[in-house]
């Protein structure tokens, strides 16, 4: 007991959230449903190399104001820094093996290094960004736990930051806006916990309280690349595309700056620019982010997915099979699955397709923690393409009565209006609307849903909106949305 107290006080110096775990960071999202959520990184410090970022977070913003905007992206004065190769040992990645080799090793021996836990969870969550693998996040929570056990939270911020992390990565988001709260008051002169709290808010729909904790981390000095991911996510969920663009652009340069850059995170700043370019219906320039994301970072499986995503929209049906079964082998994402099963129906190879159908499915309910992970995935597989109705309805249901974001509602609204419950889907897209957000996903739904419920008018509008704005947003309900508004 005697030898923890000398670690806690003499150890640890300034912090363990300072000085051992680096500054936060959360994964982004392939899409606003889930995918997009696994993370918004931040960009390496000069002075702390160890970064820790969650990876399957992902819907992270910081408060810009409430109000709606819908101006339209002014992209062409934004300027991106040129892609370069960056050594896969620049930042972690392959040359991180070597440092959790040696610090699996030294808790092996004192299990009670409460410092190397933590230096060993934050190397766990960057695999897990770099690879999606949920084996990571497994071991990142053992790591965090033991790290509390051997120190308490008190004398431990380092720990409790971490065990936030991995429960926003895990997506028990009420845990970790808890332990973020908890975080706020040991450091409330700190700005990283209130970005975590924010992180936490924002995915369970509490966007005032998101933009009041982002305030909170502003008044505390808080400028680099995680405070500038949040204010562009928050600027795109509120229809501010622009100030979004700008944002991102502002964190590349600084991550492109950065020395030592990670190049995990610069790959995923170069990724968002390709989402948000392919939401505004420009697959030109969405193919070039993902092409210079993968010039970053090469088999980064969210890039390599977006190319597939963008080319297909372009026409090119075979480049988008081959980059989503290169995605598809790096990490079988459900999302990755069936869209690449989606593009074997319209190649006409249909026993593929239905193999990759059934292994979505598989894969979303392989364990308790995919079930977790996936369950908003599954339902949205299910309403696009009219599978289990029911089941689909209750597992949104279930999910957007603990995390009732705009994304949860889209996705109540889908599968309620697949199992017949128009009032509740009519309810339902309107708190999906609710912020002003700019994607064709949410228009062609809530044209569908006013379809059903005989509006015509209000089909029209909205799926026209749909159409406009991104005419190729997916391969299969794009031309559903074009039969329908045909009809």
């Amino acid at each position: 007991m005697e030898r923890r107290r000398d670690r806690a006080t003499g150890r640890q110096g300034d912090g363990a959230m300072g000085r051992f775990c680096g500054p936060l960071a959360t994964t982004p999202s392939l899409c606003p449903s889930f995918y997009t959520f696994l993370r918004r990184p931040v960009a390496p410090s000069p002075r702390r190399p160890i970064f820790l970022f969650l990876c399957l977070a992902a819907l992270s913003g910081a408060g810009c104001g409430s109000g709606i905007s819908s101006a339209p992206s002014n992209s062409s004065s934004i300027t991106v820094p040129a892609a370069h190769p960056i050594p896969a040992n620049a930042a972690g990645g392959d040359g991180s093996e070597q440092a959790i080799r040696f610090l699996e090793d030294r808790v092996k021996r004192d299990p009670d290094d409460f410092i190397a836990l933590n230096k060993l969870a934050g190397y766990y969550l960057l695999r897990l960004r770099e690879t999606g693998s949920a084996t990571w996040l497994d071991l990142a929570a053992r790591a965090a736990r033991n790290s509390l056990k051997a120190i308490p939270a008190e004398q431990n911020a380092g720990g409790l930051s971490l065990l936030a992390q991995v429960e926003m990565a895990g997506h028990d988001f009420a845990s970790a806006r808890n332990h973020a709260e908890q975080l706020a008051q040991l450091e409330p002169r700190k700005g990283d916990p209130y970005l975590l709290l924010g992180d936490a808010l924002m995915e369970l729909g509490d966007y005032e309280a998101a933009q009041s904790a982002f305030r909170e981390m502003g008044k505390r000095g808080s400028a680099d690349v995680a405070a500038r991911t949040r204010l562009a996510r928050m600027a795109t969920l509120t229809g501010d595309n622009s100030r979004a663009e700008r944002l991102y652009a502002e964190a590349l340069t600084l991550a492109v700056d950065a020395v030592p850059p990670s190049r995990e995170t610069i790959a995923w700043l170069r990724w968002q620019f390709g989402e948000s370019a392919f939401s505004a219906g420009d697959y030109d320039k969405a193919e070039k982010h993902y092409r210079d994301s993968l010039v970053t970072f090469p088999d980064y499986y969210r890039a390599l997915a977006g190319l597939g995503r963008a080319l297909a929209a372009k026409g090119d049906l075979n480049g988008a099979i081959e980059h989503y079964e290169r995605a598809v082998r790096i990490l079988p994402d459900p999302a990755f699955v069936a869209a690449l099963g989606d593009l074997y129906q319209i190649a006409g190879r249909t026993k593929e397709a239905e193999a990759h159908y059934a292994l979505c499915e598989q894969t979303a309910r392989l364990s308790a923690a995919n079930g977790r992970l996936y369950n908003r995935q599954l339902a949205l597989f299910y309403a696009d393409h009219d599978l289990k109705a029911g089941e689909a309805y209750q597992l949104a249901k279930r999910e957007y009565e603990m995390r009732r974001d705009i994304y949860g509602a889209d996705a109540l609204a889908w599968t309620a209006l697949k199992a017949g419950k128009i009032d509740e889907a009519r309810q339902a897209v309107k708190e999906a609307l609710r912020l002003g957000t700019q994607d064709a996903k949410l228009f062609y739904h809530s044209g569908m849903i006013a379809r059903g419920a005989g509006d015509r008018a209000t089909a029209q509008e909205y799926l026209q909106r749909a159409l406009k704005l991104n005419p190729r947003f997916d391969p299969r309900q794009s031309q559903v949305a074009k039969q329908a508004l045909a009809e």
